[in-house]
């Protein structure tokens, strides 16, 4: 809240530079704020007396969306990127999509590694077991387990996160 919203008989004011000034009648703290030519700024409403402070609101805004952007842009955002197996997969099929795990582990995303089972093959569901055990041997040193295998309805489940 700030100016006229601010509801309170008497509030505990800080100065434009940060100095304490005390408990003062809200009338006088607006109007300390309008001689400055700032805006007092409920910056503690639940405290007794509130906190209010004098200083450039749309300035104070403008900073604080600019730290967020900042922010925003440095952050990383981790996909989870998701590679089929099959029960019974040839060698060549399966490097293949091991080095896409490996890619994708080395570009920082996580990877959901899946064995899906058609018809009678989920009768062998430990054949699945292998395979994932296999990727998680082979990709040990650059990622870790987030979720082991586990058997979902017709397929079986893996979750690998790279290591920072």
């Amino acid at each position: 809240m700030i100016n006229d919203e601010i509801r309170a008989k008497e509030v505990r004011l800080v100065g434009a530079e940060g100095e304490q000034i005390g408990i003062t009648p809200i009338r006088e703290a607006l109007q300390m704020a309008i001689d400055l030519n700032l805006d007092l700024v409920n910056v503690a409403p639940t405290a007794k007396p509130p906190v209010c402070r004098i200083m450039d609101y749309g300035k104070f805004r403008y900073e604080t969306q600019k730290k967020e952007k900042e922010a925003r842009k440095n952050q990383k955002i981790v996909d989870i990127k998701e590679v089929w197996f099959r029960a019974n997969i040839e060698e060549h099929d399966y490097q293949t999509k091991l080095r896409n795990v490996i890619k994708f582990l080395n570009e920082g995303d996580k990877v959901k590694c899946s064995v899906r089972f058609r018809g009678r093959e989920i009768a062998h569901a430990d054949l699945g077991k292998k395979i994932l055990d296999r990727v998680k041997e082979e990709v040990a040193e650059s990622c870790s387990v987030e979720r082991l295998p586990k058997l979902e309805g017709r397929s079986m489940i893996m979750i690998l996160a790279p290591k920072n």
